[in-house]
């Protein structure tokens, strides 16, 4: 169990069904690393922690605002329907109120809940999912792409030199953990090694630039942010960093191919790749899609060993966490000797 001591009182007075003004039995609370996230009846409630790793922060009440907003209105592109509003927790004397009118403690986002079951890793775990799942999402996509914003300052995020300050954050971010359980030092100078290498030929990334491939895409696309519901959603999108969003479409949609390797779906990633080339006419996505894989499996990575060092989460979830972190660096390491 976590300790009432780690989890803010605000979150103990939204776990009561009391505190919401609708139907909301058998309340959950979900933590990720960044954010608290209760199940309450037929509504989603998002509240960002206030952390800050370097390249997110979220270390101030009016910085969580700022971030709220930019998630409601960027999710809506690809949900306009899910993503609800913004809402408050106010002070309410001794205790708290749900979008009240006293002092804001916090804010955080209201969205309708899907439905579980149709979530595409419960889809995938139940061996169900196919290909015209993946036709529907790519039918979504192509589209999406097509009218996301390009411009100067959003192309600059497609050169090597932009791309090299994520991939090489990971790498700092992620040492200490070396050698600690998750990840060996021979694994993390594998994968240092071919991404510094594939890396140093600007010409691919500059071939990118040039075919308008460099968009203000999703940034976190993989089978936790999508329900195959109808229509299919693909939500959070990251909203605390341009750099992570401002990106190459071939590093979008990598995450998902990756992520359906991870799941043992090699198969349907690669006709998820094949036919969203073909349908967005972009056969030169190939020349980067391993780079960007092994790119996408270490973000995972990190976060899951993120998540386990977070005092607030319990043993179980850390071991977890652990667990999937190392499955994702002995992916990174096998996409490394491709």
């Amino acid at each position: 169990m976590v300790s009432d001591i780690t989890i803010p009182s605000y979150i103990q007075y939204l776990q009561q069904e009391s505190s919401y003004p609708h139907a909301s039995a058998d309340i959950l609370l979900v933590q990720t690393h960044i954010s608290f996230v209760l199940l309450a009846g037929e509504s989603v409630y998002k509240w960002k922690k206030p952390v800050d790793f370097g390249f997110l922060n979220f270390s101030t009440l009016e910085k969580r605002k700022y971030y709220c907003e930019q998630e409601l209105q960027l999710n809506r592109r690809l949900c306009p329907d899910l993503y609800e509003e913004l809402v408050t927790i106010n002070k309410d004397g001794e205790s708290f109120c749900l979008n009240g009118s006293g002092e804001v403690v916090e804010y955080g986002i209201k969205m309708a809940r899907m439905p579980e079951e149709q979530m595409m890793g419960r889809v995938m775990a139940r061996g169900e999912l196919t290909k015209t799942h993946l036709d529907t999402i790519i039918d979504q996509l192509v589209p999406f792409y097509e009218a996301a914003a390009e411009d100067g300052e959003i192309k600059e995020f497609g050169k090597a030199t932009s791309v090299a300050v994520n991939v090489l954050e990971n790498f700092e971010q992620t040492e200490n953990f070396v050698d600690q359980g998750a990840v060996t030092k021979a694994q993390f100078d594998a994968i240092v090694s071919y991404s510094k290498e594939f890396l140093s030929h600007e010409d691919r990334f500059q071939a990118r630039i040039d075919a308008g491939k460099i968009r203000d895409c999703h940034g976190d696309m993989h089978s936790a942010n999508i329900c195959l519901s109808d229509p299919t959603c693909i939500f959070d999108c990251i909203e605390f960093n341009e750099r992570f969003r401002y990106t190459d479409v071939a590093a979008d949609v990598a995450f998902l191919a990756m992520d359906l390797d991870f799941h043992g779906e090699s198969e349907l990633s690669n006709y998820f790749i094949e036919q969203f080339a073909a349908k967005s006419k972009d056969p030169q996505l190939m020349d980067m899609l391993n780079f960007y894989k092994c790119y996408r499996t270490y973000v995972r990575a990190k976060i899951a060993l993120f998540t386990a060092s977070d005092p607030a989460v319990d043993e179980k979830t850390t071991a977890a966490c652990i667990e999937q972190a190392k499955k994702h660096f002995l992916l990174a390491e096998q996409y490394a000797a491709a």
